[in-house]
């Protein structure tokens, strides 16, 4: 199994740099162990203009069989036919992606200690494989298979395929190609990243046994290039042998990095609907124990310190309950079926949404990947009947941006959402729910932040979550309400949610919007590099109260959120 990388250079950048980038003497041969056989690193050619480094993988066929695949955990067909008797020595696969990981792996790092910022640099390389096997197995292999794989990324392709015997060419092609990748501005170590990933992919079978680690060793070497590639699915799908749970985990992971990437924000930040420490269950009961006018915690605020249980026959609904009967009730006034939820979270109030007949489809919606996750667990999606699961789904996205999946439901609910965005990027959701989606009917719930004095466990000044951005009076609320009702069409009205105080209101206050005229300007979106579409903003209304910046979002004593 061979591989050479070649560069050329002039004087003053000498082609022979390879060798610190590479960490390998051009004057040596040197020999590695693999647990397959020995690697062999020399250079046929090393000069100022002309530099070739060439990597020899020799597989002992018996310690392949012992140690990999042939030990009865399936493989690639070679295996299944014989064990002893196939092409692994001699094509490159994932065999020789572990050796170049092996023996460059400080190369593939982008690290050069003896020329600091020479591995940063781009420069021009040629990659040449004599053989590799490009299956198809369903899908289109050969030649087409390479530059769909290698093309987006910037190089120039050349593959051909190899036939079965040149002396009788009427046996047609074989199902390998000979390859020659040339780029004319690389990094050395985005290009052995980039082959550590395709040529198994390429290959479409692993050595080795596919583990969950595999999806990190995925994303990790993607990093950069995967979450553009426009064949990502069918990388990520056979990189991971078609093992379909670590194919929807890594293409989850994928698209939290691309939309954390298109709002500029770190993944953590926007992946962070699931409470580690809290159990769901817990809070449940927490909050059926401090129902009644104190309640328990805002469904979108932090857990508060329980009140002494009532009398079982006294005791009252949570809040987080009366919040979902008062959603549900006002789904039921406008008559909609296909409702949805965005910014869906764990999926409590899908679940409600499920045990009601009226609702035909469901559509939960949220950017939290680990939400979306446990949502689907506590539905127990894969339980479900079939006709059962076919009116729900659930889909990553954020709400910040423009998406076509949300088109054409009769109603969408915004439960507990609005006050975690920071204000400036409050119109972007706007339009992107009430300008491009345009359901004919939207409930919007948020917390009531004048009714917080009433939590005796919520310090003076503090936001009832960590995660909240602001929480607004009554009358911020409804002015905001009615500025976007009438700037995209709609017609709103404000309703209380949970035990009314006569001086400070409800807890939660509730916004049912029902469209009517469309706006005369529906601002157009643009379409970005990422392929997700930007919300337009909003007309600025001067009139809406303004929001005081919080002084504290520090949590309530016991934190998490239930939807």
């Amino acid at each position: 199994m061979f591989m050479s990388i070649s560069t050329t250079g002039t004087a003053e950048s000498p082609a022979s740099d390879l060798g610190f980038l590479l960490h390998k003497h051009p004057g040596k041969v040197q020999r590695f162990s693999t647990s397959h056989g020995e690697a062999h690193v020399f250079y046929p050619e090393a000069g100022d203009e002309l530099c070739t480094a060439a990597l020899l993988l020799d597989i002992d066929p018996i310690a392949l069989v012992r140690r990999g695949r042939g030990r009865g955990r399936g493989g690639s067909p070679d295996f299944a036919l014989a064990q002893y008797v196939n092409d692994r020595p001699y094509a490159a696969s994932s065999l020789l992606a572990v050796a170049l990981r092996t023996v460059f792996r400080t190369a593939m790092k982008g690290v050069c200690e003896a020329r600091p910022g020479l591995a940063a640099v781009p420069r021009p390389l040629r990659i040449s494989l004599p053989a590799v096997p490009a299956n198809g197995a369903g899908e289109s292999g050969g030649p087409a298979m390479a530059a769909r794989l290698f093309e987006p990324l910037g190089w120039q392709v050349e593959a051909s395929a190899i036939p079965l015997d040149e002396t009788f060419p009427e046996w047609g092609e074989s199902r390998y190609v000979r390859l020659e990748l040339a780029g004319t501005e690389v990094r050395l170590a985005d290009a052995l990243q980039q082959l550590y990933v395709l040529l198994p992919v390429l290959d479409g079978a692993k050595h080795y046994w596919v583990a969950p680690d595999e999806v990190d060793k995925l994303l990790t070497a993607g990093a950069g290039w995967l979450a553009d590639h426009p064949e990502q699915a069918l990388i990520a799908r056979r990189y991971l042998s078609r093992r379909w749970a670590l194919t929807r985990r890594a293409m989850e992971r994928l698209e939290l990095a691309r939309l954390a990437e298109a709002d500029d924000r770190e993944v953590e930040e926007i992946d962070n609907a699931v409470d580690d420490s809290a159990d769901d269950s817990a809070d449940e009961a927490v909050d059926a124990v401090a129902g009644g006018a104190v309640g328990a915690a805002d469904a979108g605020g932090g857990r508060l310190r329980a009140e002494p249980p009532e009398p079982a026959a006294e005791r009252k609904a949570s809040l987080a309950d009366q919040r979902r009967a008062a959603i549900l009730a006002a789904l039921g006034e406008v008559g909609a079926a296909r409702v949805a939820d965005l910014g869906c979270g764990q999926g409590e109030l899908i679940g409600a949404l499920l045990k009601d007949a009226r609702f035909t489809e469901v559509l939960g919606v949220d950017v939290s990947s680990r939400a979306l996750s446990a949502a689907a667990r506590k539905l127990r999606l894969e339980r479900m009947s079939e006709r059962q699961a076919a009116r729900v789904r659930l889909v990553q996205g954020a709400l910040t941006y423009t998406d076509v999946r949300l088109k054409g439901f009769d109603a969408a609910v915004l439960c507990e959402v609005i006050e975690h965005l920071d204000l400036p990027r409050l119109p972007a959701l706007e339009y992107a729910v009430f300008g491009a989606a345009r359901p004919s009917a939207a409930v919007v719930t948020t917390p009531n932040a004048e009714y917080n004095i009433r939590w005796e466990s919520l310090p003076a000044g503090h936001l009832r979550h960590a995660d909240h951005r602001f929480e607004w009076d009554r009358a911020q609320f409804r002015s905001w309400a009615e500025r976007v009702a009438a700037t995209y069409g709609y017609t709103v009205v404000i309703r209380p949610v949970g035990p009314e105080d006569a001086e400070v209101g409800a807890p939660t206050q509730l916004a049912l919007f029902r469209i009517g005229t469309p706006p005369d300007a529906a601002p157009e979106p643009a379409p970005t590099p990422s392929g997700l579409t930007p919300a337009v903003p909003a007309p600025t209304d001067t009139t809406t109260p303004a929001v005081p910046a919080p002084t504290d979002t520090t949590t309530t004593p016991e934190g998490g959120e239930t939807r």
